[in-house]
């Protein structure tokens, strides 16, 4: 079941085109997916020199024709998908070849380079732009991917693959679930378990090897972190989750911890939406078809909005009202107490700055007192006797007669911290259900007005 697809490739803006060329080839016969090199075949041009017998075909049509376009196309290429399971490598790389050379009609210079990373095995066929005679170049008919599809599913059944049945349009199902992006921290995580769960390392150092192994550039430092293939920015272990950090993963490796992977949660789907408030669409411009799709939109989002009510066994407009003033109250208290909390986190901070500041810099401002303040004294310690008043002015503005410890301020700090981030998960659930509830809220008021605009607007007898 061969799926294909014809691109035509452009030189980049601010490359020349042997550059582009080079980088398109070398990336079709990349080594780590095609075996070594074995499954990369050509026809009127070596795999090891094709970028440049291209470019050699170029510079004489240039010179047959004295043609030169502005915006050219430098190649053009072919990507063959093939069923998982169905075909193998080799056969893939020759269904391939056969496919370029009835296309072509060995015209054009190419080369296949057959991909095994991927669960389904798939071809890159690039054939030169420019005929190997240099007198023309590939003309990209209408259609033209059309008939690569047609041709490439006539091969498949001579070879006894199976094709892609076309449907009537009706009858093709449209997609609704696509698979999940994977991100690079859940790939590293994922990474991190293998090594953890299968490879059993003996050490810290024995694991950083084996992600390097897995294709990682490690950083070691105060911080260990890792960067993979691709990634712009360096990824610290304690910033993956709970499990994770670096002093977790040795003692998973020391055997006096068992590592848990991490599960990652999808996203939850939003169970309505607000609403199209059509007559305002209306006045901006919008259609009668628009108006159609709004109205369709807002059944269904207003029976999604009926369901929620039912689940949630609100049953009249003053029960609404109460669950959403319950609702917004308890999300502002839950916010207020983290306000409180994050506003003496600062307090405490910049207390404690200043009782640093101070314990330092009072032997200095002891030492200017005796010498009478002395300018000369002020100008030689200016920076010491400034940030001493300076604490001393918020130790009067505090009110402070005697100063706190600096011990008892971390202590406090430290539960705070943790009070402000045992408070967050609370928080964030009590804004989404305040949020669902106030969109509710207007889906019911929206959805009555419009049943009483409709309602005056119909003639009476």
């Amino acid at each position: 079941m061969a799926a294909t697809r014809l691109i035509a490739l452009h030189k980049n803006k601010g490359k020349s085109v042997a550059s582009c060329l080079k980088s398109r080839t070398d990336y079709a016969q990349n080594p780590d997916k095609t075996q070594q090199g074995e499954l990369v075949s050509s026809y009127e041009c070596s795999p090891l020199t094709v970028d440049e017998e291209f470019m050699l075909s170029k510079r004489q049509y240039e010179l047959m024709t004295g043609r030169r376009q502005k915006s050219d196309v430098i190649a053009y290429q072919i990507r063959q998908s093939f069923k998982p399971g169905e075909i193998s490598a080799e056969e893939a790389n020759k269904v391939g070849y056969e496919l370029a050379m009835r296309f072509t009609k060995g015209k054009y210079a190419f080369i296949v380079a057959t991909h095994t990373d991927r669960e389904h095995i798939h071809n890159h066929i690039i054939y030169n732009s420019t005929a190997l005679d240099s007198t023309r170049k590939f003309r990209d008919f209408l259609l033209s991917g059309l008939a690569v599809q047609r041709l490439s599913d006539l091969i498949c059944l001579e070879h006894q693959l199976s094709v892609i049945e076309i449907k009537p349009y009706r009858e093709r199902q449209k997609r609704t679930l696509y698979p999940p992006k994977e991100s690079n921290r859940d790939k590293l995580c994922s990474v991190i378990d293998g090594i953890l769960l299968n490879e059993k390392p003996v050490d810290f150092e024995i694991f950083l090897q084996k992600l390097e192994q897995q294709g990682y550039e490690v950083k070691r430092g105060k911080h260990t972190s890792v960067k993979g293939a691709r990634q712009k920015r360096f990824i610290r272990f304690r910033t993956l989750g709970t499990g994770y950090g670096e002093d977790e993963i040795k003692a998973v490796i020391a055997g006096e911890a068992e590592h848990r992977p991490h599960q990652k949660q999808p996203p939850k789907e939003q169970s309505f939406h607000l609403l199209v408030d059509i007559q305002a669409k209306l006045s901006e411009g919008k259609g009668e078809g628009y108006a159609r799709w709004a109205k369709l939109y807002n059944l269904k989002e207003m029976s999604k909005t009926l369901i929620f009510l039912q689940e949630n066994k609100i049953g009249s407009i003053e029960e609404m009202q109460e669950r959403v003033d319950a609702a917004t109250a308890r999300y502002h208290e839950l916010g207020d107490s983290i306000k409180a909390a994050e506003a003496r986190m600062t307090e405490i901070a910049v207390l404690r700055t200043h009782i640093v500041n101070y314990v330092r810099t009072r032997p200095v401002y002891d030492a200017y007192r005796k010498a009478g303040y002395s300018k000369r004294f002020l100008e030689a310690h200016r920076e010491e006797i400034t940030l001493h008043k300076a604490a001393k002015a918020a130790f009067d503005e505090a009110g402070l007669k005697k100063l706190p410890k600096a011990k008892d301020l971390s202590i406090e700090y430290a539960e705070l911290l943790k009070k402000k981030k045992e408070a967050y998960p609370d928080y964030r659930k009590a804004r989404d259900e305040m949020q669902e509830l106030m969109k509710a809220q207007k889906n019911v008021e929206m959805f009555f007005a419009e049943e009483k605009d409709t309602a005056e607007k119909e003639p009476t007898r």
